[in-house]
Parts: structure tokens; C-alpha cells; sequence
């Protein structure tokens, strides 16, 4: 029996009456969220019902809601995603660059989802992508994997972009590959330096065709005088770009990503508590060190609530984006260039006949496989225990 808190138990329970409180101020996008999570793998979404082939054991299986910020349903989604970027590694070491907005900006970023965090994308992209063709750094042309995050471990508004890049790329006439350092891939200084020129000419750029939108206490910022007075501290301040040392090889690069690419604000894993007080949950602190940097948090339920919805994405927006030798049309030649440069062979193909394509956990009772008998619509529910006799002897006939 589950025992263990989800953030789908505290929109049930505090949800209707955080709707009513505030009425008028949640998104379309928002109240769907909502709804998904409070639905999901639950009679409303309706489901069906497997039997054990072996012993007839059964059970009730639920539909998911499919829903991006939803906690418990990302599972899949990564597993699927994993498996076809299993296929574009190679065997080069792999960096983890983060690009991240200082707080001024990612206030307009709040107000202007889609635009900004769009931009944000570009302008990191651009820089990795410019100084690592420039021939006084690497001199190639390098792949990216770039995924956007927006949150910190409070959960607060805290927009940041993280990218998986290969330790090296195709020489600009596309006759070698170029290795980087063991320990380091392209400077941060410069990396920030250009990342922070980029981003605000074109975030001016949006200003100046009047495409940024500004409310309540930043609705003076459409005053272009004012908008330029805001962002003058940022133009002065250092724009952290962070490179972390390369991983251990593709199975680690694997292991990151299916922890960062289908991530939501906060994992069911992380709450601690859910009762009159508030939400408790585990956060890191990273101003401290060691064993002080996990710390506990307790927030009042509509805090908490307020919190999680910060992150829900505009939708269509893609919040896993590739670019250089990764990018869409062309990542499989690229792909295949670099391996022939590297003088490495190219991963068996899998027959998608032959690969499995049924996730369903085997039976409880015996292992065996667990078979649909039944299937129910939303809102409804099975009527009672299936015949499990009579289904052994339909299959048997």
C-alpha cells in the first residue's frame, strides 16, 4: 500500500479551494496542470484491468495523465527519449555547461515566458556554437543537447539552460575531428562575456517592436528609459556560465540525462510531509557544504502550491532543444561524419520489431505477464472482479 506523499495528494486535498481563492489570476495553462495532476491514474481518466496469464492474479491499471509537469508520469517519456539518444553518443568525453540569467532578467522572463526563455536558448547556444568555432578556442563545429530548467531547489523562479557537450567536434573543413582538453572545454569568461552581449541586444530588440509584455509592479518597464535603466546593473555584472568537469563516459552522460531531461519542479521523492502546517520537503542548499547542504523546508500548502505552478511551461514550448552536429536534419549525417573521423563504428541497428514495446511490470504473485482483460472508460469503473476462470479458458480455447 502507497504510504509515501505525492504533489497529486495535495492538489486533490488543497487544489478546489486554491482555484477559488484565486479565481481569475491562474492561467488556462495553469488550471490544466492542475487538473492533469489531480486526475492522473485515477478512475476519471478511466483505465483497464490485467490478468496474470499464469496463476490469474488481477489488478485495476489506471491511465495516466501524460502531462510534462506532472511527477509521476515523466518516467516513460525518458525512457523512450533515452533510447534514442543512446544512439547519437560518441566516445568522447562529455561536458555539463549551465547558462544561467541573473535575477533582474529573469523577473521580465517571468512576464514573457515564451519569448525570453526562447531567447535564452538561442544566445546560449549561439555563444557555445561561436567560440567554439572561433580558431583561437577550439576551432569546430560541436554538438549540443540543451535542456531548460526554471526553477531552483525551492522551487523558486530561477530560469537556466543545461547542456551536455561532447569533449570535441568537426574541424570547420570537415576533414578531422578536434579533441579539447581532457579538463576543459571552452573559457567561461568569455563564454559570459558574449552570452551576456547577445542576450540583451536581442532582448532590447523585443522591447523595441513591442513584443514584451510588463504587469503590475514591472508594468513601468515598458517605458523604453526604464527598461534600459533596469537592465544598466546586469550590463556591468559578471553572467554565470558554470562548466563542470567532463563525465565518465557515455553510461554517465545516460544516467544525467534521464535525471535532468524529463525533470519537473519538484519530484514526489523530495516531499516529506503534507498536513495542517503546510508542505515539508527536502531541498540543497548550496551556499553551504557537505552534509549541511541538504536541508528540510516547510511551506504553507498555497505557497507551495503558487510555487510548483511558476514552472508550467507556454504551450508547444520545447524545453529539450539540440543544435550544431545535433541539430534535426542533419544530426544523423553529422552523427555519422564524426564517427567516421573518430574511426569508430557505428552502433548495431534494433529491429523495432524485436524491441519490446510493452512496459507493463509482471505479475506480483508469479512473475508471469500480465494481460489486458478489460478496459474501462473515464469516469467509470470496473464492475466487479473479473472472471479470471473464464478468461484462462478463452485463452486456452
Amino acid at each position: 500500500m502507497r504510504t509515501s506523499i505525492e504533489v497529486a495528494d495535495i492538489f486533490r486535498s488543497a487544489g478546489p479551494a486554491y482555484r477559488a481563492a484565486h479565481e481569475g489570476h491562474l492561467s488556462l495553462a495553469q488550471l490544466k496542470v492542475m487538473s492533469a495532476i489531480e486526475h492522473c491514474r485515477t478512475a476519471a481518466l478511466g483505465g483497464h484491468v490485467e490478468a496474470c496469464e499464469d496463476c490469474g492474479q488481477w489488478r485495476i491499471a489506471y491511465n495516466s495523465c501524460r502531462n510534462r509537469h506532472c511527477p509521476k508520469c515523466q518516467g516513460a517519456a525518458a525512457r523512450t527519449w533515452l533510447a534514442e539518444r543512446e544512439a547519437d553518443l560518441l566516445p568522447v568525453g562529455y561536458f555539463h555547461v549551465v547558462f544561467t540569467l541573473p535575477a533582474g532578467v529573469a523577473d521580465i522572463a517571468f512576464q514573457n515566458k515564451a519569448l525570453v526563455y526562447d531567447l535564452l536558448f538561442k544566445a546560449a547556444s549561439e555563444t557555445m556554437l561561436t567560440i567554439a568555432a572561433d580558431l583561437k578556442h577550439l576551432g569546430a563545429r560541436i554538438g549540443i543537447t540543451a535542456v531548460l530548467h526554471t526553477w531552483g531547489s525551492a522551487m523558486m523562479h530561477h530560469p537556466h539552460v543545461h547542456m551536455i557537450v561532447p569533449g570535441g567536434g568537426i574541424a570547420l573543413d570537415g576533414k578531422r575531428w578536434i579533441s579539447s582538453r581532457a579538463a576543459f572545454l571552452l573559457p567561461v569568461r568569455v563564454l559570459g562575456k558574449l552570452f551576456r552581449r547577445l542576450f540583451l541586444t536581442r532582448l532590447l530588440q523585443l522591447h523595441d517592436a513591442g513584443r514584451l509584455a510588463f504587469f503590475g509592479s514591472a508594468a513601468h518597464l515598458a517605458d523604453r528609459r526604464a527598461f534600459v535603466r533596469h537592465l544598466s546593473p546586469v550590463r556591468k555584472t559578471r553572467w554565470v556560465v558554470y562548466a563542470k568537469p567532463p563525465f565518465a563516459g557515455p553510461e554517465a552522460v545516460l544516467a544525467y540525462l534521464s535525471r535532468y531531461t524529463h525533470r519537473v519542479a519538484i519530484s514526489n521523492s523530495r516531499l516529506v510531509s503534507f498536513d495542517q502546517s503546510g508542505v515539508t520537503f527536502r531541498y540543497k542548499d548550496y551556499r553551504r557544504d557537505g552534509a549541511d547542504r541538504q536541508q528540510i523546508m516547510t511551506l504553507t500548502t498555497d505557497e507551495f502550491i503558487r510555487r510548483f505552478l511558476l514552472h508550467v511551461l507556454p504551450r508547444g514550448f520545447h524545453r529539450i532543444r539540440h543544435y550544431g552536429l545535433l541539430a534535426g536534419g542533419s544530426r544523423t549525417s553529422s552523427i555519422a561524419r564524426a564517427r567516421e573521423l573518430l574511426n569508430v563504428a557505428a552502433p548495431p541497428c534494433h529491429d523495432a520489431a524485436d524491441e519490446q514495446t510493452d512496459f507493463r511490470p509482471s505479475c506480483p504473485c508469479c512473475g508471469g505477464r500480465m494481460i489486458i482483460i478489460d478496459v474501462f472508460e473515464r469516469w467509470r469503473q470496473p464492475r466487479g472482479p473479473p472472471d479470471t476462470a473464464a478468461t484462462n479458458r478463452e485463452n486456452a480455447s
